[in-house]
């Protein structure tokens, strides 16, 4: 005698067992790329984070514990590195491509090209390098808001790449092609929506005044 219960467990592992195999599941892994304080309501962060946001034009707080979180990795990694031997090969290899990538991004120059010199880094040294600051300073914006406005509506490009974000961290070697984009009004491309606007209002009331004269006469 087999009961409802078994029925059930056997229909179950029946239609298990009968669907087809090529079906496969995706596991996508996706790590924080932030970490929220630990003191939400201290008072001197919260004076800190807000002096950020108002002097590089950030969209919230977010984008300030987005750069605490990779300043505390790179830390992380300096401070495991200092604690092994000059000779050590990992010291050398890690430590050696650390240094070139805060080279890289201008974080660090030519004159202080070691580990101790990664510990003493600061948000403002990563707030800095961002797209929208260096947009701002190389006269290409009004104000740091309005570099902001720049990169999302496309004017902006480095090299021949537009660029859309604007915390992009900006490489030495890419900066002096950072520029308008041809497809820009700004660029030399064609009229924005609103200039399109205005001449065909424009056009409208020549038009309109032509029609008038020739009504009259």
């Amino acid at each position: 005698y087999v009961g409802h219960s078994e029925c059930l467990f056997f229909s179950l592992l029946l239609k298990v067992h009968l669907q087809p195999k090529t079906m496969v599941r995706k596991y996508n892994n996706y790590s924080r790329v932030y970490k929220t304080p630990r003191r939400p309501f201290e008072a001197e962060r919260l004076d800190r984070e807000l002096k950020y946001c108002g002097e590089y034009g950030l969209r919230c707080k977010r984008e300030v514990w987005r750069v605490q979180m990779v300043l505390t990795k790179m830390r992380g990694t300096a401070r495991t590195l200092l604690t092994l031997e000059e000779s050590n090969p990992r010291r050398q290899l890690e430590g050696s491509a650390l240094l070139r990538r805060c080279l890289r991004l201008g974080l660090l120059d030519e004159s202080k090209q070691k580990l101790d010199y990664v510990l003493s880094l600061t948000v403002p040294d990563f707030l800095e390098r961002r797209l929208q600051t260096i947009v701002f300073k190389l006269g290409l914006a009004k104000s740091i808001h309005h570099a902001r406005v720049l990169i999302v509506q496309r004017h902006i490009q480095v090299g021949k790449q537009i660029v859309t974000v604007p915390s992009f961290l900006v490489r030495v070697s890419s900066e002096k092609h950072i520029d308008f984009a041809p497809t820009s009004p700004f660029g030399g491309g064609p009229p924005g929506r609103v200039k399109r606007m205005r001449m065909r209002q424009a056009q409208n009331k020549g038009d309109d005044a032509e029609d008038e004269e020739e009504a009259e006469d």
